[in-house]
């Protein structure tokens, strides 16, 4: 693990680098394949500044829910379109964002909004601009925005 310049924590594995923010709550490890996961509870024992302190509710994507989300990652990282990602977890949603390189801003971000569960559903994916391009309540329907091909162009 090494720091950068804002002092995220990010490792380099299998040509991808996968970062853990520092608005997370837990810590993260790296799992076979190179992917990394924030492991959380419900409950931290630390805040972002990763003082001991009052024990505040964070939202966290469960195991399930990530595994969906890293399939579809994996395929996209294996086809050399995407480069990296990062997961936040906040008091109000957990944000799971993908970048083309590490250094842009997200190209995506999965959202998980607890608060939205019973209106428009609790996920939605979010576009650079902030245009929210689908948004539901089954987290794998959500996510087959990305899976959509991209038109090329053939000359012939």
């Amino acid at each position: 693990m090494s720091e950068t310049e804002d002092g995220s924590r990010a490792a380099l594995r299998t040509g991808f680098a996968a970062h853990s923010s520092e608005k997370t709550s837990g810590h993260s490890s790296m799992h076979p394949g190179g992917h990394s996961s924030t492991h959380s509870g419900a409950q931290s024992g630390t805040h972002a500044g990763g003082k001991p302190g009052a024990n505040k509710a964070l939202v966290a994507f469960h195991r399930t829910e990530l595994d969906v989300i890293l399939r579809v990652y994996g395929r996209r990282v294996a086809e050399g379109e995407w480069r990296d990602y990062a997961i936040d977890h906040l008091a109000d949603r957990a944000i799971f964002s993908i970048f083309r390189r590490a250094s842009e801003m997200p190209l995506y971000k999965v959202e998980k909004v607890p608060a939205l569960a019973r209106k428009q559903g609790a996920y939605r994916v979010v576009a650079t601009g902030g245009t929210i391009l689908k948004r539901g309540h089954d987290l794998a329907q959500v996510l087959k925005i990305l899976d959509k091909p991209k038109l090329k162009l053939v000359s012939g």
